[in-house]
């Protein structure tokens, strides 16, 4: 059973990054007082039921939005299981009547993966940009993203890390193949050859593997991604909050007890960083409590095309999404070359937020 109180700390980061305004979901975590599975007052009980409430309004995004939280962290019976399923036909609703989202389903060695897609086309093979959340997160809590990519240039394929939603793979030390694979996938509908990757957290660990052997990939960037130190030290470890490990443990299959060690392996080592030849942009939080601040400063160290941003906050930067956001779609755009006109509209986007941040923090 999850600790519902350390639920209520994690969430709000999950929460922001889907536009949920905090007086109201902080209203709603204020009724749930357990994890028991499908109690009143439980943890999926009461975001499904807050989810229910706005299908039947026909408000299908912010519907899957609740079943979403309802599903979170990761499906561990019943409840979840169902909230998981709500969740993806919502947003399956919610993107018929928008348009411009497609669903992908790919059979790979291993299992399933569900994908959502935009712009994928014979005739017109565009460049393309893979998303990807970390291990906690779903492909329908980013796929929104997918109809801003056709004045961007792109096409575009959100998907999950193993283990997470629908993705039916195992998550281990040779889930970079992944990556590849989803290219291999795609090849016909999207001009592959040059891939940029928006990978968050743990996947953004995925995609720096994958592009050491994978030269289709052009360019990373990642919010808080594990490298070297998370995987090795020990003392860190012990003090990484409940979620993550029980979660990486749900994912890779083995007892909590064990994962630090069945991980220990997966770090990026410095010579592998310094082979990384393509662009990596890397947003840091300078109070993150999953990732330890030495891995940031060994991307510094050893990365030769590096582009890095620091926000005093916690994982995942809850508190700056939309500057990070934007910093993050800029950070590919720069990538990628071309389209000026969309750089130079993100880019002064971008400064507004900044200098509106900065302003404030002299204010305080």
């Amino acid at each position: 059973m999850n600790d519902v109180e350390e639920l209520k700390q994690y969430v709000g980061a999950h929460a922001r990054a889907q536009s949920m305004p905090p007086g109201h979901f902080e209203k709603l975590l204020d009724r749930i007082r357990t994890d028991d599975e499908g109690a009143a007052g439980s943890w999926a009980r009461e975001w499904y039921e807050a989810g229910e409430r706005l299908e039947e309004a026909g408000q299908y995004l912010e519907a899957c939005r609740h079943f979403n939280m309802a599903r979170f962290p990761y499906v561990d019976g019943p409840a979840r299981g169902a909230a998981l399923e709500r969740c993806v036909n919502a947003f399956d609703r919610w993107r018929k009547e928008t348009g411009g989202i497609d669903r992908l389903d790919l059979d790979l060695p291993g299992g399933r993966v569900g994908c959502w897609t935009s712009g994928l086309s014979r005739h017109e093979r565009r460049p393309l940009l893979v998303f990807m959340g970390g291990i906690v997160s779903i492909k329908e809590q980013w796929a929104p993203l997918l109809t801003r990519l056709d004045r961007l240039g792109f096409a575009g394929l959100v998907t999950e890390l193993p283990g997470v939603g629908e993705n039916t793979l195992t998550y281990g030390a040779d889930s970079r193949h992944l990556l590849p694979q989803l290219l291999d996938a795609v090849a016909d509908v999207a001009d592959v050859t040059r891939t940029y990757c928006i990978t968050l957290s743990f996947s953004g660990h995925l995609a720096m593997l994958a592009a050491l052997e994978e030269p289709r990939i052009r360019g990373i960037m990642t919010v808080g991604a594990p490298v070297h130190d998370f995987f090795t030290d020990r003392a860190w470890q012990a003090q990484v909050p409940r979620i993550t490990v029980d979660t990486l443990a749900h994912l890779t299959g083995v007892p909590a007890a064990d994962v630090g060690e069945h991980i220990r392996d997966w770090a990026v080592s410095d010579r592998q960083l310094a082979g990384l030849s393509v662009p990596l942009a890397y947003a840091a939080s300078t109070r993150d409590e999953i990732i330890p601040a030495g891995d940031p400063r060994r991307l510094r160290r050893h990365v030769r095309d590096l582009r890095i941003v620091e926000y005093d906050d916690v994982h995942g930067a809850p508190h700056h999404l939309p500057e990070m956001q934007l910093w993050g779609f800029l950070s590919i755009l720069r990538m990628k070359g071309g389209h000026y006109l969309p750089r130079t509209v993100l880019r002064y986007a971008h400064l507004a937020h900044r200098t509106r941040r900065r302003l404030a923090a002299r204010r305080a």
